[in-house]
């Protein structure tokens, strides 16, 4: 089947389930120091959701109690790119967060693991060869 016409045009969010919004707020806001944007919330309740502009698409944090939606943290990881995946990872283990295994070299990019509050994967990310500079064995 071919299509004609582009239907998707962009990733306006990506959803992270959370059982503590309060502390995914911090550690999303002051830990990994992305910029807050918006809160969901009806009066003084504690939110349902709050987001994050890390620059290239919105960390949408859901407080799946709230919403009625079962927890289940995501295991693939989301990818922040970062222009040192060291220098990054040293800023942000003095900061409190742990990372698991050592950083992994592909051969096209450098990627460093580690998870929030809930146990959601993330990942320090920086592509150092070009796109088109693949080893073999690399899509």
């Amino acid at each position: 089947m071919s299509v004609d016409t582009q239907v998707v045009t962009g990733v306006d969010f990506v959803c992270v389930p959370t059982q503590d919004i309060a502390a995914s707020m911090d550690f999303y806001g002051e830990v990994l120091g992305l910029e807050p944007s918006k809160r969901w919330q009806r009066g003084d309740e504690e939110p349902m959701g709050a987001e994050f502009e890390p620059g290239t698409v919105t960390i949408a944090l859901l407080n799946t109690g709230k919403l009625g939606i079962e927890f289940q943290a995501n295991t693939a990881p989301i990818a922040f790119q970062v222009d040192d995946v060291e220098a990054s990872r040293k800023e942000l283990e003095s900061r409190g967060v742990s990372f698991s295994p050592e950083t992994i070299d592909s051969g096209v990019c450098h990627m460093a693991y580690f998870s929030d509050p809930d146990g959601n994967a993330l990942m320090l990310h920086h592509r150092y060869a070009p796109k088109d500079e693949r080893p073999e064995g690399n899509v």
